[in-house]
């Protein structure tokens, strides 16, 4: 009998061990899970506050960028502004000679030079006057503003313009404003061969 209770304690304090064996490998794995949970925390800290300053410099540079467009823009508007000033002088001397009953050649003389002071401007802006009469029609440079049978010019081509159009680079600022040449009776009758048009020969 006594071996035999002998034999149960032993068994007990198997069972007992190997319990405490499994307790001591759990918290161990929480151990570690906690570490791993914390590093990661970490990390997401870190992360968060990486992303955070390149948000705040990307708006600092947007705000940089903005502000030298600003002033780039506010310099040029001076500049030109301030070219055009000497224009607007020119403009108050022929004015001036008017209302002092100078004769009309030193009137025309000084609105002659500010109209070319105004061109000149106009060409260091990169725009330049765009020639239309006696070029052929181009709807993307032209507009038509009149038809008229013309003995001196092929058909579809600039005989007079009512005001004049502006380039700037290669790009149409402001189309002329045109008449065009338009297909007289003789332009038709060289275009058939000399031959009549079937109207005419109906009308016979």
């Amino acid at each position: 009998m006594d071996g035999e209770f002998d034999q149960a304690d032993a068994g007990a304090e198997s069972v007992h061990g190997e319990g405490s064996h499994t307790s001591a490998g759990g918290a161990s794995d929480l151990d570690s899970l906690r570490a791993q949970i914390a590093e990661k925390d970490r990390e997401i800290a870190e992360l968060k506050d990486k992303y955070l300053r390149t948000l705040a410099d990307s708006e600092n540079a947007r705000k940089r960028i903005r502000q030298q467009s600003e002033e780039s823009i506010r310099i040029q508007r001076e500049n030109i502004l301030r070219d055009l000033l000497p224009i607007i002088d020119n403009l108050e001397r022929a004015l001036a000679a008017a209302r002092n009953g100078n004769d009309a050649k030193t009137i025309v003389d000084g609105v002659e030079m500010t109209v070319r002071a105004l061109i000149d401007f106009l060409r260091a802006q990169g725009v330049t006057p765009l020639q239309s009469v006696g070029q052929a029609f181009d709807p993307n440079r032209h507009e038509a503003v009149d038809h008229v049978a013309s003995q001196l010019h092929p058909p579809n081509t600039v005989v007079d313009e009512f005001h004049r159009g502006y380039l700037i680079g290669d790009r149409t600022l402001r189309p002329a404003r045109v008449s065009v040449a338009k297909e007289t009776g003789t332009d038709s009758e060289k275009r058939n061969g000399g031959e009549s048009d079937a109207s005419d020969i109906e009308s016979d």
